[in-house]
């Protein structure tokens, strides 16, 4: 298997996007900020930060369900110290969607105040979604508004245009396409989020990522590893357990050699489904403080 594996994304629609956000931002009255709750730090973008300034907003941990539950609890309260609102969500089953309409209608309560005393009473909350790609912003969109207004698919990037989406009540939500930064500093960011496919496959070596993926696992969730795949890990390198579980899946071509290629997608596909379990790749108090 190639050991190297460099992971910089920049495409030149970014630049505009960002541009895009900055413009639009002056529409909203609240930011709605998606990460993936698997990889809180490394799904979120610090040019968010900058962008945003102080604006209200409400982190969303989107896919909380696939991520360990103790750790959910974790990033919540690390936010909170930071006075920022979360919500822990799961955008495909709509679980979380009660949670984030309530605490949007009460972080702009007094702006919706000012409006009436105007007399504007037909002027909706307009929120903006940013994030970067393949955290879900599609599929909340479509829990929102109870239909499938928003484009939405598998591969990072689907969303390509800004789309203004009404939602029942005071509410009105405008998409944006997913923005990442020029750089990864720290490649330890680049990993997680190909690990959780935020970063396209076919950019990467996916016989590596899975390789890097189950040093990861073996570090952090050895148990989960184990009762997955029925197999020991004791003494094993990354290299050895994929072996294992290669054989255990009927991973084999011919000269009884393990099919790396088909063995890595079962491995990336297991994690990113939470067939393996509830895994999260990293906690605040060893990467965000």
């Amino acid at each position: 298997m190639n050991e190297k594996m460099n992971i910089n994304w920049y495409p030149g629609h970014m630049k505009k996007t960002r541009e895009s956000i900055e413009k639009n931002l002056k529409m909203v009255d609240i930011v709605y900020e998606l990460i993936d709750a698997r990889a809180p730090y490394s799904s979120r973008n610090p040019l968010i930060d900058v962008i945003v300034k102080d604006k209200p907003r409400i982190i969303i941990l989107n896919k909380y369900d696939l991520a360990n539950q103790s750790a959910n609890q974790e990033w919540q309260k690390y936010f909170e110290r930071k006075k920022v609102k979360t919500v822990l969500l799961n955008s495909i089953k709509g679980k979380g969607i009660d949670k984030l309409i309530d605490i949007s209608y009460e972080l702009t309560a007094e702006k919706r105040k000012g409006f009436k005393e105007r007399g504007v009473v037909s002027r909706p909350m307009r929120a903006m979604i940013l994030g970067i790609p393949n955290v879900g912003k599609s599929t909340l969109i479509n829990s929102l508004s109870g239909r499938k207004g928003a484009k939405t698919g598998n591969r990072p990037g689907v969303t390509r245009v800004n789309q203004w989406i009404k939602i029942k009540g005071e509410l009105e939500l405008l998409d944006t396409p997913g923005i990442l930064w020029p750089k990864f500093e720290d490649p330890t960011i680049g990993l997680n989020l190909a690990f959780t496919g935020a970063i396209k496959d076919k950019i990467l070596d996916t016989e590596t990522l899975a390789l890097r993926l189950t040093e990861k696992l073996i570090e952090i969730s050895p148990n989960l590893l184990e009762n997955r795949y029925n197999i020991d890990l004791e003494g094993k390198t990354g290299l050895e357990v994929m072996d294992a579980i290669g054989r255990r899946r009927g991973a084999i071509m011919r000269a009884n050699e393990v099919d790396y290629t088909k063995v890595s997608n079962i491995i990336l596909d297991e994690f990113r489904k939470g067939i393996i379990g509830n895994i999260t790749l990293e906690y605040p108090k060893k990467e965000a403080e």
